[in-house]
């Protein structure tokens, strides 16, 4: 792994902690972190990712599709925060954050296929339980007791893409014990969005609730950045 994106993790790790620590209640939030420090964040992250591009080994071909997956992820965070001029944001920034998981998703594939990760078993038990979960969780935290909308049902496609992104890092992670840090990543991802769900669409929250959105997500794309990385340079 290149020195600079160890460099990186670190100035992510003292924005997203530091926005956490040092942050102030915001207005109109249920979090203290600032808007910069979440979106600098988020935009180190996407440097990391480019960056992984110059590292060696059999995976690293597929590392664009890591680095364009969290590109989109900061434009989902763009259009979630209202700084891109969009309407409604929050489909906006659902169709970005679900053509990044298209990118994931073809990036875990790829690399599964290369590295000789691609038995059957482990990839389609682990992608059909996370779609199970991921069809459950819709209906239990977005649809259920709701009036539904078209963002409601737009939901659904948009859950089970970020299912799948966990089941096949879950298939590749049970195949090789390196690709856990993935399937992690892939998991605090649709945690977190799960929780984002609840106070969107069923008007769920608590104290803090969007410092835990984001001290999941963000830990989750940091996993997925650097587990890819890790696991490319490995085979």
């Amino acid at each position: 792994m290149p020195m600079g994106m160890a460099m990186l993790a670190v100035v992510w790790a003292a924005l997203l902690v530091g926005g956490f620590v040092l942050g102030r209640p915001q207005a109109g939030r249920a979090g203290r972190m600032p808007t910069w420090t979440r979106m600098a964040s988020s935009l180190t992250l996407v440097v990391a990712a480019w960056m992984a591009l110059t590292g060696t080994g059999a995976g690293n071909r597929f590392a664009w599709l890591i680095a364009l997956g969290m590109t989109l992820g900061f434009v989902g965070d763009l259009c979630m925060a209202r700084l891109l001029p969009v309407s409604p944001h929050v489909l906006w920034g659902m169709a970005a954050f679900g053509l990044g998981h298209v990118a994931y998703i073809a990036a875990l594939v790829g690399f599964g296929n290369a590295a000789g990760l691609n038995a059957t078993g482990p990839r389609m038990v682990a992608w059909l339980v996370w779609l199970a979960i991921g069809a459950a969780a819709w209906y239990l935290v977005v649809f259920r007791g709701q009036r539904p909308t078209v963002l409601h049902w737009a939901a659904l496609p948009y859950a089970l893409l970020l299912a799948s992104t966990s089941g096949f890092a879950s298939g590749l992670a049970l195949q090789w014990s390196a690709a856990i840090p993935l399937a992690v990543g892939a998991a605090l991802f649709l945690l977190s969005d799960l929780i984002l769900a609840g106070r969107l669409f069923a008007g769920r929250s608590f104290r803090l609730i969007d410092d835990v959105v984001w001290l999941t997500y963000g830990p989750g794309q940091m996993l997925i950045v650097y587990g890819f990385a890790f696991a490319a340079a490995a085979g």
